[in-house]
């Protein structure tokens, strides 16, 4: 499937959603290409996973910006990477950096830039704990096998319509309990004026 192709599926698709991520964070090894950076060498002219580009631009045309998460060891090969496809520019943060605190330091990098909050961010990664990390900061979060898809965006944004679905949801539980103890509370402050004004 080729590049435009993907894109208008991908911009059908993001269409069907009313509740849509401000930011999409993607890994690079093994979720946007098909290899470790620190496998391969600069020259090397590298090539993305078929759907990813189509992908990429269906999210910027849309208006939700694009970050990178990674753990590469390589920070100079991958960057020369995101250069040779002619796609760095379409990041507004590229935290590529060796860590082993499973990406939580990244996403808390990713938010003093760009002021997203993570419940408005939607990740993509090849590695579980890594996912399993980032979600308990309130990132909705996707565990990709053979790099990022259509499907595994329809299932992304599928959850992250639930996610933010439930969170609407205890906001109006939050709303209605605590407008009935508002109410409860002036109920019992009149009756308590009532009494004393009829002591009185």
């Amino acid at each position: 499937m080729g590049d435009e192709k993907v894109k208008a599926e991908a911009l059908e698709l993001l269409g069907m959603f009313q509740a849509l991520p401000r930011l999409v964070v993607f890994d690079l090894d093994y979720t946007l290409w098909p290899f470790y950076c620190e496998c391969r060498s600069k020259r090397e002219m590298p090539s993305l996973y078929p759907h990813a580009r189509g992908i990429l631009y269906a999210l910027k045309e849309k208006g939700i910006d694009l970050a990178i998460a990674s753990r590469s060891p390589t920070a100079d090969i991958a960057k020369t990477f995101l250069d040779k496809l002619s796609i760095k520019s379409m990041f507004v943060a590229q935290e590529i950096i060796s860590s082993w605190t499973h990406k939580t330091d990244h996403f808390q990098k990713i938010h003093s830039r760009t002021d997203v909050p993570f419940n408005s961010m939607r990740f993509f990664d090849d590695e579980n704990r890594n996912i399993q990390a980032v979600s308990k900061m309130g990132v909705t979060s996707m565990l990709v096998n053979k790099g990022v898809t259509v499907g595994a965006l329809r299932q992304g944004l599928t959850k992250y319509s639930e996610n933010v679905n439930i969170s609407e949801r205890n906001k109006q539980k939050w709303r209605t309990k605590f407008s009935q103890n508002s109410n409860v509370s002036e109920k019992s402050s009149n009756s308590s004026e009532k009494n004393e004004s009829e002591d009185n």
